[in-house]
């Protein structure tokens, strides 16, 4: 298998290439990746690997695009801008890249003789929806411009799939967290934000009352997720949009505990205001993923903050 991984210097994409590279099957990981959120220091140990390519390019630009689905058999299409607050201002680029870059994968593929693509999906596809835990058949409104093109993708899948003949797996990603995971800038996900400051023993703002809740993931349990879904043999495993989660539901406030806990910080979080477009609960039904491609999120919650905190720690050492 010849692999095109779309984002493969980002967080979720770093991690995939180590275990591609790893898999008996995978001739060539192809990483295409413009750097904008995504850090060649994440995949810079691989440089050297025999089965190991890298592409400085854009997914916004077709011809780039179709340059890098040359030779390739599959696609794993991880490239995105997240954040929600990011989306919400500033919602061009995040159309631009999430919807008009997605629509450039897949037309580069379909173009290259390329049946089977594997692409992120998020859990902001429920949207207002209230029933719990999602399942996926079941979403609501979008909330913010982030949630709006991750649906969109969805759409264009469906539709390329049955347009075309090509085969895809959509992956609602929940709240991933784990090495590799920026903690810096406006738009720094909870976790490493939390573990960072606690790291520094510095205090911590919490959005809201802190009684949001989420289905947080372990970055393995999400590798593990797209391995399967690559590889998945059986047609019904094909065309299908899947939750991949933990499983469990945990408060911020929750989360807090156990990261100062862990870091042995000695600080208490102060709390602002609420973040616009944020869903307030989120817990995934896993039931699909676990039929239909023998998903099994095999590390929790603590298991993954205690990894996590390791890594950050080892990070801070280094440059601070």
């Amino acid at each position: 298998m010849r692999i095109l991984l779309t984002g493969g210097a980002g967080f979720i994409g770093s991690n995939l290439v180590k275990a591609l590279l790893e898999h008996k099957q995978v001739e060539v990981v192809r990483v295409l990746d413009n750097l904008m959120t995504g850090q060649f220091s994440n995949i810079m140990e691989f440089s050297d690997h025999p089965k190991f390519e890298f592409v400085l390019g854009d997914i916004r630009d077709i011809n780039v695009m179709r340059d890098a689905c040359k030779d390739m058999t599959i696609v794993s299409h991880q490239a995105a801008l997240g954040s929600v607050p990011r989306s919400i201002n500033d919602p061009i680029t995040t159309n631009n890249i999430n919807i008009t870059g997605t629509l450039n994968v897949f037309t580069a593929a379909k173009e290259a003789g390329i049946k089977k693509i594997v692409h992120a999906c998020s859990s902001s596809t429920y949207g207002d929806s209230k029933k719990m835990p999602k399942v996926e058949q079941e979403i609501g409104n979008p909330l913010s411009p982030y949630a709006v093109t991750k649906l969109v993708n969805e759409l264009y899948a469906t539709v390329f799939a049955s347009t075309y003949g090509m085969q895809f797996i959509g992956l609602r990603y929940f709240n991933v967290f784990g090495p590799k995971q920026n903690p810096n800038g406006a738009y720094a996900a909870v976790i490493p934000l939390f573990i960072k400051k606690l790291l520094l023993n510095e205090q911590v703002t919490i959005n809201g009352n802190g009684l949001h809740s989420r289905d947080f993931t372990y970055v393995d349990n999400v590798v593990q997720a797209n391995i399967k879904s690559l590889f998945a043999g059986s047609p019904k495993a094909w065309n299908q949009v899947y939750n991949v989660a933990y499983g469990q539901r945990t408060g911020l406030l929750s989360l807090y505990k156990a990261i100062k806990e862990i870091t042995k910080a000695d600080v208490e979080p102060i709390h602002g205001p609420a973040r616009l477009g944020d869903v307030k609960h989120s817990l995934a039904d896993i039931t699909k993923a676990r039929t239909l491609l023998g998903y099994d999120p095999n590390v929790s919650l603590k298991e993954g903050l205690k990894e996590s905190v390791k890594w950050y720690q080892d990070q801070l050492t280094v440059k601070v």
